[in-house]
């Protein structure tokens, strides 16, 4: 960890005031002004690390050996830095943007943009850089850009910035493209020498993803493929867009390809995937007050589960352990569900799951053209619980079976490069939609194992402690979190998935009941939440009228929810 900017001044200022003021000082108390809000250490400033060591994996074909051959465009992971220039202000918190050069590039290998991150976070991330390893002499990988153009420069901003900076957009010869900017801190040209185009065909379409800055009409995004999935070839580069717009749907710079014809060459093998596991295996921490724990399928399916058919309601039969009489793929036509035991007292008994028996479900798929590794782990819960909302200074209001469902299925995701093995984001999910944290946003407490907060009954995850609302002016549907004793670490898992792998994974028979894991719930919203009127006023009752109502289907409860691979992120990324 490096010494911040801060640090300097602390002890300058100790320096100082043990000495005595200088004499011509004029009579600023330092110890009081030193540190304006403008002038405090940027978390930027210092450089995240993950708390343990990366392990050394089995060894493998390309996982981790630290460059992937795209196709004759070799490629290799840069987290080193030059910083080239910063301001303070502006952007996410108003603490403004930093644009870095890579740092100690291997010999033979080129620049293909710079790298961009908010103030206002940790130091984490990585550019790719590349190198030209195909036979062809005629119509090389890698091409030097013939000119620039200056897209912006901050001259006439009004702001508290490092000199000024020039971003460039490198003109490319015919045939190929740009992936990446280059910023100065004078208005002369960079040297042609100073970066790469990518042949064409080695090229993919981007998109403007999270804002990095902005600042009047000058824009700055980070840039991702627009065609995203397991079978998508598009490769992240790390680089980002710089425009005077705020949405462009045609951006000047492009993503790599990956066009070697073994595409997953550098993904992890069996052994490796366990070692990931052990590694990073979040640990998933209940709340205090859940009723409605997770459990194993076989636990559920071997305590009374029941398949119904349509139109053969009172025919139910029960569920063999792993699923083995379950319909297999099939659509989600309504002609098949799945619900608790029938008798009431076993019914209860099982919608409370069983933490002893609980494992994680592992899908283990590629992404950006096979350069990471995406581990999505499924985790069941027989029985979501009834969703409570707070009005104003009203903490907890009951909204009867409001949210109750059978089959509830959540899920986190790690994203790891292929490059290193190092985790560089998780996915939390969180009902219909969910979030992307960077490693050095997460909350770690036994080594890399990051932790996993889930909500009180309605089970979705979130990377801290707190209460989120599902509305707006402090009205809306909870998703509460709280620190306990009930942890479940995902290290317990069962690999279900790894289509790249072929046959060295079989998928469980339950997989691929592609139907619902619960009943249709059909009960009457304005029923239900009649009870709220006994204690709001008719403003107030009607605004959580509409929130509740204006909430999907999924959280609501209404819909039977379906399995892993019934989910958009079964073949796609997550957002």
């Amino acid at each position: 960890m490096g010494i911040t900017v801060r640090t300097i001044c602390a002890l300058f200022l100790l320096a100082t005031q043990s000495m005595g003021a200088p004499e011509g000082a004029s009579g600023m108390n330092i110890s009081e002004n030193w540190f304006s809000q403008k002038d405090e250490a940027l978390p930027i400033e210092t450089i995240f690390n993950l708390p343990a060591a990366i392990p050394s994996f089995p060894q493998g074909d390309g996982f981790a050996t630290g460059v992937i051959d795209l196709g004759g465009l070799q490629v290799t992971q840069i987290s080193t830095f030059n910083k080239v220039w910063s301001t303070r202000d502006g952007g996410l918190d108003n603490k403004g943007v930093t644009i870095f050069e890579p740092q100690n590039i291997p010999a033979g290998f080129y620049m293909l943009g710079s790298y961009s991150q908010p103030n206002n976070k940790d130091l984490y991330g990585w550019v790719l850089v590349a190198k030209d390893v195909s036979s062809k002499t005629t119509k090389p990988t890698l091409k030097q850009p013939s000119d620039y153009t200056l897209v912006w420069n901050t001259e006439s901003l009004n702001i508290n910035q490092e000199g000024h900076a020039y971003v460039w957009l490198p003109i490319a010869p015919d045939g190929y493209k740009v992936v990446g900017h280059v910023v100065t801190t004078t208005p002369d040209k960079p040297s042609l020498d100073k970066i790469r185009c990518v042949r064409e065909d080695l090229t993919d379409q981007s998109e403007q993803y999270s804002l990095i800055w902005s600042n009047n009409d000058l824009f700055v995004y980070d840039v991702r493929p627009s065609n995203r999935g397991t079978q998508a070839p598009g490769v992240r580069v790390g680089t980002f867009v710089s425009q005077t717009i705020e949405t462009a749907t045609n951006l000047s710079i492009f993503c790599l390809k990956n066009i070697n014809a073994n595409k997953t060459s550098s993904m992890p093998n069996l052994q490796q995937i366990d070692a990931i596991m052990k590694h990073y295996s979040p640990l998933l921490i209940l709340h205090p007050n859940e009723e409605f724990y997770p459990s194993s399928i076989n636990w559920f399916f071997s305590n009374g589960a029941l398949l119904y058919t349509k139109g053969q309601e009172s025919k139910s039969i029960r569920i063999e352990p792993n699923g083995t009489n379950l319909p297999q793929k099939g659509t989600n036509d309504g002609a098949y569900w799945i619900d608790l035991p029938a008798d009431g007292e076993n019914k209860d008994r099982v919608s409370k799951g069983d933490l002893s028996s609980a494992r994680s479900y592992v899908h283990v798929k590629p992404m950006y053209g096979g350069t990471f590794t995406d581990l999505a782990l499924w985790v069941f819960y027989p029985f979501n619980g009834a969703a409570t909302a707070k009005v104003k200074f009203i903490k907890n209001i009951k909204l009867g079976k409001i949210g109750e469902h059978v089959g509830d299925w959540e899920h986190v995701t790690l994203r790891v490069s292929n490059f290193n093995g190092q985790l560089w984001q998780m996915y939390f999910s969180q009902h219909n939609k969910g979030t992307w944290l960077d490693a050095s946003q997460l909350e770690f407490n036994a080594g890399n194992k990051p932790n996993a907060y889930s909500t009180l009954h309605g089970h979705a995850s979130y990377p801290h402690v707190g209460l989120t609302l599902l509305g707006k002016d402090g009205v809306g549907v909870k998703d509460d979190t709280e620190n306990s004793d009930f942890v479940f670490d995902l290290v317990t898992y069962e690999l279900i998935s790894a289509e790249y792998l072929g046959s060295e994974v079989i998928e469980p028979p339950w997989l691929n009941f592609n139907r619902q894991w619960g009943p249709i719930i059909d009960y009457e919203l304005d029923k239900d939440l009649k009870k709220v009127k006994l204690i709001l006023l008719g403003k107030l009752k009607s605004l959580l009228n509409r929130i509740i109502k204006a909430l999907p289907k999924e959280v609501l409860g209404e819909a039977g929810p379906t399995g892993p691979k019934g989910k958009n992120n079964w073949s796609g990324d997550e957002v």
